[in-house]
């Protein structure tokens, strides 16, 4: 490995503050950070309004000024708390972990699919702090393989993968080897959980999604078709207080019906259909800064 560039040694060195700092502190410190943070970044600011006017539900001119202004300020607050807190988990006992963490819904669901020993994949949006429920299924016998979009340099996405690695989840990186080790935990009998609400290697298929058309990554569908893996949506939330919850839908319905790219479509509608539900229990917790819709005016 070669020398480390400026922005591994500052995020290693952020982490090992973040991670070393009394949690009250980080956690006010982030959230203070990235509140400010957003307030000046008006290009990811402004899709970041887009794309809560959606999860809102709300026509244009409906929420006044103010109130979709606070909105951003909270999504930006839930980000930085998701930061600060990711780089505290590995440092955390697991004893503290588990009395903070609870499935609040549908975890009967996870372990009924698990039992069937197909494997089970998991589409999550990118709410709340899913590394968190990630630790926790893992203590409760339930290791989770996810897939993360890598990060440059490589040996920042290495540092992260050592990182999550010593808390007992494996990160993939979504690059031309994820399929195998999709696969391959899925043999095996495995949870895989994967992002699915941006469509970040471009190449997904049309769904609607809160009202409007944009594509969404074909892959869970495809492959608990070809795999028979079980396949349902969950999303983990940041609270009651510095708590964190989970809630788990029922497994979708995966049988080939018609041609293999019917059926994908119409499971990755439902996948869609269900992160919008989950979206909308808490879009303040939805850290989407990208453009996934065409600009209100």
């Amino acid at each position: 490995m070669g020398a480390l560039t400026p922005k591994v040694i500052l995020f290693k060195s952020l982490g090992g503050v973040l991670e070393a700092l009394p949690e009250r502190l980080d956690g006010w410190l982030a959230t203070g950070i990235a509140r400010n943070v957003g307030r000046a970044t008006l290009t990811s600011r402004s899709h970041l309004r887009n794309n809560l006017l959606r999860a809102l539900n709300a026509p244009t001119g409906s929420l006044s000024e103010e109130l979709l202004e606070r909105f951003c300020d909270r999504a930006y607050e839930s980000y930085g708390q998701y930061w600060a807190e990711g780089a505290k988990l590995p440092a955390l006992t697991t004893e503290s972990v588990t009395s903070r963490f609870r499935v609040s819904e549908g975890l009967e669901y996870l372990r009924g699919a698990k039992d069937l020993g197909r494997g089970v994949i998991v589409a999550l949006p990118h709410v709340g702090s899913w590394e968190w429920g990630a630790r926790y299924l893992g203590h409760i016998g339930l290791p989770v393989t996810a897939v993360a979009e890598a990060l440059e340099p490589p040996e920042l996405f290495e540092w992260f993968q050592e990182k999550r690695h010593a808390m007992g989840l494996t990160i993939k990186p979504l690059d031309a080897s994820a399929g195998t080790a999709i696969m391959g935990t899925l043999k095996a009998g495995g949870v895989v959980a994967l992002l699915c609400d941006r469509d970040i290697q471009n190449n997904g298929i049309e769904v609607e999604f809160f009202g409007e058309i944009v594509t969404m990554p074909a892959g869970p569908a495809t492959i608990a078709l070809r795999t028979g893996a079980a396949l349902l949506t969950a999303a983990c939330y940041a609270g009651p207080g510095r708590g964190h919850h989970a809630v788990m839908n029922k497994p979708l319905e995966v049988e080939r019906t018609g041609r293999l790219r019917d059926d994908v479509h119409r499971i990755t509608q439902e996948i869609a259909r269900q992160l919008e539900w989950l979206i909308q229990r808490a879009p303040e917790q939805w850290h989407v800064l990208q453009p996934r819709f065409a600009e209100k005016m």
